[in-house]
């Protein structure tokens, strides 16, 4: 396979190569890469932004992702953020610290994965940098969006008798992170024998190719619902759902009978002899939307495909608790990812 070594581009050489096939198609992108900066017109709108850092070793392993699943999955998280507040992400900016170990074809990968999930969501990429990494591949990239004033969507606006609810399945991509370790430390120092994943694909599809919930935000918006809080889950069901109590200061009660889970991670779980409730509570990664609303749109979410109601906000004194099968109520924990607490 041809191998293009980076130096012989250069970084300014390297940042046109990768990016000169660019096309912008936001119409409140006026300028993108090329210049000092790049320049938005967001007409009237709110501007949202956020930003993810991932770093080869913390949050990805390429031993088993492929870097166009990368470049995929960095894009699709950050916009997530942004369907989070109810808002459509429009534009990112890309930085990369690359290792010598990366070829010019290594960076195409990437952003060939960078550029589908751009086209699918309809986002341009205006910019961002490139520098020499001594530890690896580090990505990190910055999306903008935008909403309305009336309809942005914080952690903070639950209130009591509110309904909880979360769109798709959980717990799916935190087995495929645990399948694809798993072979990983079977398949060490081998290059002849190939794992067979047959029957698992959705397991990783969900680790490796992760989608933002942009059909959940388009179907609430259709029916005219706006929910009071709303966070995606990236952390884990139990540590979000934390979130959105503490920010909105109210209580809540989640069923764990309710907790969509799909039958590849259960059958996973037993695999792997996890407990399937703890899997989707803790497990992070999912991308789904969780949110509250209104008690009186009860019917009216009925009408809202892929979602799930799982349980109901309370008042803060009445504390945070899951209700298991049989009755008894657990209080809930923080117990999802976090890169930062001591092994």
């Amino acid at each position: 396979m041809k191998r293009t070594e980076i130096a012989t581009l250069g970084e300014f050489g390297l940042i046109d190569h990768l990016t000169n096939n660019i096309k912008l198609t936001q119409p409140s992108s006026l300028k993108g890469v090329g210049d000092d900066a790049a320049v938005l017109n967001q007409e009237g709108k709110k501007t949202l932004v956020t930003t993810d850092l991932l770093l080869e070793g913390i949050h990805f392993d390429l031993v088993y992702v492929p870097l166009k699943h990368l470049g995929y999955k960095a894009a699709v998280i950050n916009f997530s953020d942004i369907y989070a507040m109810n808002g459509r992400p429009q534009q990112i900016t890309v930085s990369l610290g690359i290792s010598k170990r990366f070829s010019v074809e290594d960076l195409e990968e990437f952003y060939s994965g960078l550029q589908l999930a751009c086209e699918i969501y309809g986002v341009d990429i205006v910019g961002g940098d490139t520098t020499s990494s001594l530890t690896g591949f580090t990505i990190s990239i910055t999306c903008i969006g935008t909403a309305n004033e009336d309809k942005i969507v914080y952690r903070s606006g639950a209130k009591e008798t509110d309904l909880l609810y979360v769109s798709g399945d959980l717990g799916a991509s935190y087995m495929g992170l645990q399948l694809l370790e798993r072979e990983k430390r079977v398949f060490a120092g081998s290059n002849e024998v190939q794992p067979d994943f047959a029957g698992k694909e959705y397991l990783l599809e969900r680790q490796l190719k992760p989608e933002a919930r942009k059909d959940i935000v388009a179907l609430l918006d259709e029916q005219g619902i706006t929910p009071t809080s709303m966070i995606d889950v990236s952390d884990g069901l139990s540590s979000d759902l934390l979130h959105i109590c503490k920010q909105s200061n109210v209580g809540c009660r989640l069923f764990e009978e309710r907790i969509p889970i799909d039958y590849q991670t259960a059958l996973m779980a037993e695999t792997f002899n996890m407990n399937v409730a703890t899997v989707a509570l803790n497990g992070g990664e999912d991308y789904e939307l969780l949110f509250t609303v209104p008690l009186t749109l009860h019917e009216k979410m009925n009408s809202v495909k892929g979602v799930h109601l799982i349980g109901h906000i309370t008042k803060p004194e009445l504390g945070s608790y899951l209700v298991t099968r049989d009755g008894q109520e657990m209080q809930l924990r923080a117990q999802g990812w976090s890169h930062l607490t001591e092994e």
